[in-house]
Parts: C-alpha cells; sequence; structure tokens
C-alpha cells in the first residue's frame, strides 16, 4: 500500500515494522539453506548474541521465528564458515554482514577506545600483555582465552563480585581491547559457543578488509538508514539504539537525513516525539505470522518501542530475584495476526528432554479461540527444534489450563 501520508495510525506503525523485520515474508515450503538465512538478516540488519541459554542461544531464535524449523548446523555452518558474517559490538555483542565492517571502523577507531573503562584502563597500565596477546592470536589463530591465559598469569586476577564483568581476567581484558578495536576478530565453537580468536582476514574477505574507511558521521548515517530500512518507522533514539551510536549525534544525523530527503517525518498515533519512515517501508494490508520471540529479537530488544507500537509491556527479568519476578525467568512474547497477544516462561530441559512451559499469561484482548491454537503450534514446533521429545505445561499463569488441554 503506498504511504503518502505524514501521520499513521498506530496499527499503520505496526503493520510497517512487522513487514520490514520480515514477519510478512512467506515461510519456506520446503528445506531452509541459506538463502533464507541471508533473507532474515538482510531484514534484521544484524543479530545479537547473549550467553544466556536457558532455552537455546539467543541468535537461533530470530531465524526461527520468522522461517520456522531449520536445521541448527546448517545455520552454525553459514554463521562462522561461509565468509558472509563478522561478530562485533554492532546491538550490544552482534553478528553483521562482513559488509558491514567498513561502518563499523568508527567505533572500532572511536577516539578513546573501549567503551568500558576497566578495559580501557587496563590496556593503558599492562600494554606489554596487550601486545603478547595480538601476537599469540596473530601467529596461532584460532586460539581460545584459555590458550591464552597463561601470558596473563603473572598478573594479579581483578577482584570483583563473582560474575561481574570485572572480574575478568588479565588476558580476557587485554584480547576484548583488539576485538573492539577490530585488530582481533572471532569464530564460535558451535557446540560450546566458545570464542575462537582470529586474525581479522580469518573471518572478513580481503575486499572488505581493503575497502575504503568512511568519515565517520557518514557511517552513521548509512547505518541509521539500515535501521531505518529494518525498522520501517521509528523515532530518532530507536534508530540510534539499533547500533548504539551516540543520541545527540544520531538526533542531528536523522535530522540531516530527512533535510536531503532520505527520510520522511511523520506523525505516529500516541507516539510523544516526532518518528521517521523510510523510503523502502511498505504498508500491507494485514500481517498473519505467528511466532515466539527471543528477549533479544530486534522487534522487542527496544523496550519502550515495543511498548509504544503494542501496548505490550516488556521486562527481561533474568537478574531480578526469583520471588519479585512477575512472569519468570526466560520470557518470550507471542506475536499473532500483528499483536502480541501473550508471553510464556520457557526453559529446556535436556536432561529429560522436556520443553518446560514455566509460565503463560495471556494479554488484554486475546482471542483465545484464534491464538491458542497457534501458540501449542508453535510451542511444539520450538520442542522439536530443540531435539526435546516431550512438553509440559507448569500451572502458573492464566492460560496454563487451556495450553495445557491443548498440548
Amino acid at each position: 500500500m503506498p504511504l503518502t501520508s505524514d501521520s499513521l495510525r498506530i496499527s499503520e506503525a505496526r503493520r510497517i515494522a512487522l513487514h520490514a523485520q520480515g514477519f510478512n515474508d512467506p515461510r519456506p515450503a520446503g528445506r531452509v539453506d541459506r538463502r533464507h538465512f541471508r533473507r532474515v538478516l538482510d531484514r534484521v540488519g544484524l543479530v545479537q548474541i547473549d550467553s544466556v541459554n536457558v532455552l537455546t542461544r539467543s541468535h537461533e531464535m530470530p531465524f526461527f521465528a520468522r522461517l520456522g524449523t531449520y536445521p541448527r548446523a546448517a545455520l552454525a555452518d553459514w554463521l562462522w564458515g561461509s565468509g558472509e558474517i563478522f561478530e562485533y559490538w554492532g546491538h550490544e555483542a552482534s553478528l553483521l554482514p562482513v559488509e558491514l565492517h567498513p561502518l563499523m571502523r568508527w567505533r572500532m577507531h572511536q577516539d578513546g577506545g573501549h567503551a568500558w573503562g576497566g578495559v580501557k584502563s587496563f590496556q593503558r597500565t599492562h600494554p606489554g600483555l596487550g601486545e603478547a596477546v595480538l601476537a599469540a592470536v596473530t601467529e596461532h589463530g584460532p586460539v581460545t582465552l584459555g590458550e591464552l591465559e597463561h601470558l596473563g598469569d603473572a598478573i594479579k586476577r581483578t577482584k570483583a563480585a563473582p560474575g561481574s564483568m570485572w572480574n575478568w581476567t588479565p588476558a580476557k581484558k587485554a584480547v576484548e581491547w583488539h576485538f573492539w578495536n577490530g585488530e582481533v576478530s572471532a569464530l564460535r565453537n558451535p557446540q560450546t559457543f566458545e570464542r575462537q580468536y582470529v586474525r581479522p582476514d580469518h573471518v572478513i574477505p580481503a575486499s572488505v578488509l581493503a575497502a575504503p574507511t568512511p568519515a565517520a558521521e557518514d557511517a552513521m548515517k548509512a547505518l541509521l538508514l539500515r535501521a531505518a530500512r529494518s525498522h520501517g518507522v521509528a523515532t530518532p533514539k530507536t534508530l540510534a539504539d539499533y547500533h548504539r551510536m551516540p543520541i545527540v549525534t544520531a538526533r542531528r544525523l536523522v535530522a540531516e537525513l530527512a533535510a536531503d530527503g532520505a527520510l520522511r517525518p511523520v506523525d505516529v498515533e500516541g507516539w510523544r516525539h516526532q518518528a521517521f519512515l523510510h523510503p523502502d517501508a511498505e504498508l500491507p494490508r494485514w500481517v498473519r505470522a505467528s511466532a515466539l520471540l527471543s528477549p533479544f529479537d530486534s522487534l522487542v530488544w527496544d523496550r519502550d518501542r515495543t511498548e509504544a507500537l503494542f501496548d505490550f509491556r516488556y521486562r527481561i527479568e533474568i537478574y531480578v530475584p526469583a520471588g519479585q519476578r512477575v512472569h519468570g525467568y526466560y520470557v518470550l512474547p507471542f506475536l499473532h495476526d500483528g499483536a502480541l497477544v501473550a508471553r510464556v516462561d520457557l526453559k529446556a530441559d535436556r536432561a529429560s528432554s522436556t520443553l518446560l512451559v514455566r509460565g503463560s499469561y495471556a494479554e488484554p484482548g486475546l482471542d483465545r479461540d484464534r491464538s491458542m491454537p497457534l501458540l501449542a503450534q508453535r510451542l511444539r514446533e520450538l520442542g522439536a527444534f530443540l531435539d526435546l521429545d516431550q512438553m509440559r505445561v507448569e500451572p502458573r499463569g492464566d492460560l496454563a489450563a487451556p495450553l495445557a488441554a491443548l498440548t
């Protein structure tokens, strides 16, 4: 549907966003392969990585949400064996198409270096270890952090709370400094997900490494346009957040892009701030997708946008004490017919080969007759995708009884 108005109803903004994120693309009818993975990555632009594995690795879920069941080994081969993808700090730790490497160099070359002060200060005080770690990766990579640890054995381990980022070993801080600066890249072990550090040319094609480095603001503008394409319609804050760039700079650059006609200002019903529409944005008549969304899916990772777009308040409660959690530890929103209509707290109990639905909750306006059968179907698909033989719905939440009856 052509987009000519300077204002959008919230229902229109939702459909634009869902189409931009790939939820209006039909699921593959046959075997899923690299063409389909590429299509998803082209839509979303980057995929966030997270270490939490209570269900499955978070980067697998955006592909599952948009494609359905696929060979997990085939995704791993593509991500870490094709030369098409690299890992870097995009939206947090992320998987990005290699053509974005030149656009991320403004961050790699950022004056002042690493965003985390502890890593920056450590590099200044221990330059010799940094040089030794870089030499080890260059000469012997792929190498794991464990294989680099002996280089930092002489330096006392930083004291911090267990599990803290600042409890990193000296070798970890040194190699992360080089990873941030683009002097080191990484692969992942498909079984353990452990990083294996390598030279950039082990991951990035020579033609990409040789490509000119754009001026920082030109690169940021290109990334803002990519974020706009993946969102369809969004505020400057949301566009800046997609690749985690400074909001003050992003607001100015978005205004310049709008002045040049690369983005179009629009007002969205109920939004307090000016929104901007990508020229390729499309408004479908409807979106029929049903999908379980990872907490780290790009459709919902901006919690303020999720609330403004879907009237769905979403907070991940991993770090909330168990007794204070409202919905559970690892809660996935359920998308159906253009709305977020329910949420389920899931866990893969691998010892018993069971998908545990630890809690299931309806959102206001849920049409149970239409939505519940598809929620049950998507949960069964997820269990099969994860090679789990059974599913158990625990009696927590207002959807537990009807969902158990369907499964």
